[in-house]
């Protein structure tokens, strides 16, 4: 089993010849983010047998990047995605599929189960209430746990269940973190509660606003290191593996 992050949330898990991609995002610039450290991801980052969306905001479900998969990738998003986001609708070369908690899809020898997650779920700015946020628990040689963007929420370690990896958003893409979100120490309590073999931090360290670069610096540079020096204390026993973009690891899980 082999977990490649290529920045942000988008990560590669390669478990049991299936290839999974991580809420797709491969653009240099986005709105007003750019993106400061990191080469974009190079076409072998697009190939997957299955993409999973964790939620709708556009630096998670990115739709040029989306239109950048293969005929026939597999894609799931959350449930009401197809409603709220009406160009999902023309990737007519994608076979989606729309979940919630609770509910399964299998590709090969992987089976993917949809779990919860505390964050604002919506299309943004103006989108309605009707997409939940998600997490992802896949299951082949491993059981890895991709938390898409999530808070730290009662019942979290029942609801994601026993994992060998845990995949675990840290920071952001601005100087603030709101409600709903992981900074680098509520990560590492999520990772005591969890209790996994090892950990990757994501979702920091890759996109900045445009014109800030000057606004709390250490926000955009700290938050993997922190992760990595306050789990060392949350949870010990717990492998943590700070990855470069682009770097990937081969983790140690149970047989």
């Amino acid at each position: 089993m082999e977990i490649t992050w290529w920045g942000h949330a988008t990560c590669t898990l390669e478990d049991s010849n299936v290839r999974v991609l991580t809420d797709p995002l491969f653009a240099r610039r986005l709105a007003h983010l750019r993106r400061r450290r990191g080469a974009t991801p190079p076409a072998e980052a697009h190939r997957a047998d299955l993409a999973l969306v964790s939620h709708l905001h556009a630096d998670h479900l990115h739709l040029p990047s989306l239109r950048a998969l293969a005929p026939g990738t597999r894609l799931v998003v959350p449930r009401g995605a197809l409603r709220a986001v009406p160009g999902l609708r023309r990737l007519r070369h994608l076979e989606i599929t729309e979940v919630a908690p609770g509910d399964r899809v299998r590709v090969g020898d992987v089976a993917v189960r949809v779990v919860p997650a505390l964050h604002d779920g919506r299309r943004l700015p103006v989108g309605p209430h009707r997409s939940p946020a998600l997490g992802y628990v896949v299951e082949g040689e491993a059981r890895t746990y991709f938390a898409g963007d999530t808070g730290l929420f009662d019942g979290m370690a029942e609801q994601v269940g026993p994992v060998d990896v845990a995949l675990l958003p840290v920071g952001g893409w601005g100087p603030y973190l709101g409600e709903g979100h992981l900074d680098a120490g509520r990560a590492a309590r999520a990772l005591a509660r969890l209790a996994p073999r090892a950990a990757v931090p994501v979702h920091y360290g890759t996109y900045w606003p445009i014109g800030m670069d000057a606004v709390r610096p250490h926000e955009f540079h700290a938050p993997g290191d922190e992760f990595v020096r306050l789990a060392a204390v949350a949870a010990p026993r717990v492998a943590v593996h700070r990855l470069r973009h682009g770097e990937s690891i081969r983790p140690e899980v149970a047989r």
